[in-house]
């Protein structure tokens, strides 16, 4: 099972402070134990949202809303992509890594879809499309320069 670990905003997120040498070295030390265990599939921190926008929808019409975006609590400073076990197996892992913020913090754990979880919608001609675009991706992502 694939799982979303969103490392949630803080003000100091918000405001570009950028984490302690402290802070990066454990939270390098507990990116490799992630990556050891066969659990880490991708993982990065996010730029605070007053460089960032969100596209609106309705119907057809496309509305651009530049950041920076009031509610803090609801933004995302960073994330990880695992593969686990179970969703006890993620909150274990998340429970085991330092706090990403100075001062208290919020990580939240979400499974993410599989092509069996849409059920006979997702059709052998979705299902080989999809698998095209992931392939693709892998490709993409092996020649791209870190």
């Amino acid at each position: 099972m694939r799982f979303m670990v969103i490392v949630k905003a803080t003000k100091d997120s918000e405001a570009g402070v950028m984490p302690s040498e402290q802070l990066l070295t454990e939270m390098g030390r507990y990116n490799e134990k992630l990556m050891k265990a066969g659990v880490m599939l991708a993982g990065e921190g996010l730029q605070p949202s007053s460089k960032g926008a969100r596209v609106t929808f309705s119907g057809n019409t496309r509305t651009v809303i530049d950041g920076p975006f009031a509610e803090t609590k609801e933004l995302i400073a960073g994330y990880w992509l695992w593969n686990c076990k179970s969703k006890e197996e993620a909150i274990e892992w998340v429970k085991r890594c330092p706090n990403p913020m100075p001062g208290e913090s919020e990580i939240e754990v979400r499974q993410v879809f599989e092509a069996d979880d849409f059920g006979a919608e997702f059709t052998p001609d979705l299902r080989e499309q999809e698998q095209r675009v992931r392939s693709q991706a892998q490709q993409q992502k092996k020649t791209e320069i870190p």
